[in-house]
């Protein structure tokens, strides 16, 4: 009954974009968790699925994993090949572009987020909502990385005014007018649940499990992560501009203030040499705000430069499907 359901013909309903980077020794146990999941979900709302793999231009044996299963199950299977790595966020923007179902879902191929949890953001979905945001309860990963996570949310939330508890859980579901809002929009460098969120009109979170990776270690280093949230908070706001506009305005200020007051000093008590170092710290400082500066300018220009060279944004190699 599962697999004549599965294979149906006919347009699916629900989509499962799943971007695939060097994940070959954790692929086999996705897939072993994956199908059951998804032919209980289409059996409890009476829909027809598919799974959209993207491989991000793995080094291992995860393109030739997923060639073989697009043969063991071709009627629900499709893997997009890119060329070569382009990063999580363009492999779910490829995934957008070949899912061909009005719901479509987001998930890691690292099982952190266990397939599984498919049917609560199904449920939602088919329940009217948008945007089905997720918040990993008991998360499996380091004290560093959940405080970093919780201290990036919070200052993300107060520049963004994005409200979204759970920023790195890429476990998320799309209605079909969302996913075609975000493919409109041609950025070079985005985050896609936070674009999805700002144009949800009825968005929700829910409570997802957590687990430990299967296999492996994450692909995000403390550098990416970094860069991850730079293209967060300078792709959704210009605040931290205008905070250093302020910040400058003070500064400006103040070092007046000061030259004022050390030449009023130097005609009443004449030349002294007592505070040559504290000027020099003064000075130190003043010029790491101005690199800090000149950097975060450099990043918006950055950003502009990127997309005014219309580059494509990912490289598809071939597509594998049944023919």
């Amino acid at each position: 009954m599962t697999a004549n359901l599965a294979s149906q013909a006919g347009q699916p309903q629900l989509s499962i974009v799943i971007p695939v980077y060097n994940e070959a020794d954790g692929l086999q146990a996705l897939f072993d968790r994956l199908y059951p999941a998804l032919d209980a979900v289409a059996i409890k709302y009476k829909l027809q699925y598919e799974v959209v793999f993207v491989n991000d231009g793995s080094k291992d044996r995860s393109a030739g994993m997923l060639a073989t299963q697009v043969e063991l199950r071709p009627d629900v299977t499709r893997a997009v090949l890119f060329q070569s790595n382009f990063g999580q966020h363009m492999a779910i923007m490829a995934g957008f572009e070949y899912a061909r179902g009005q719901y479509i879902i987001t998930l890691d191929a690292d099982l952190q987020n266990p397939p599984e949890e498919i049917d609560a953001l199904t449920h939602e979905l088919l329940n009217g909502h948008d945007y089905v945001g997720t918040i990993r309860a008991n998360r499996r990963d380091t004290f560093f990385r959940k405080f970093a996570s919780r201290a990036m949310n919070g200052l993300r939330q107060k520049i963004t005014h994005i409200t979204m508890t759970d920023q790195g859980c890429m476990l998320r579901g799309y209605s079909r007018r969302i996913v075609d809002l975000v493919r409109q929009c041609n950025e070079s460098n985005t985050f896609i649940p936070a674009l999805g969120y700002t144009f949800a009109s009825n968005p929700t979170e829910i409570n997802v499990k957590h687990e430990e990776r299967f296999a492996g270690e994450s692909k995000y280093s403390l550098y990416q992560l970094i860069r991850l949230n730079f293209d967060l908070v300078t792709g959704f706001s210009v605040m931290p501009l205008q905070i250093f506009s302020i910040l400058g305005m003070f500064l400006a200020l103040a070092a007046g203030s000061l030259f004022i007051y050390l030449l009023v000093r130097r005609f009443l008590l004449g030349a002294e040499v007592e505070g040559v170092f504290t000027l020099f710290a003064l000075t130190f400082f003043l010029i790491g705000v101005m690199l800090f500066g000149l950097g975060l300018v450099g990043e918006y220009i950055g950003r502009i430069y990127q997309q005014v060279r219309e580059r494509p944004r990912y490289v598809v190699q071939t597509v594998l499907e049944k023919s």
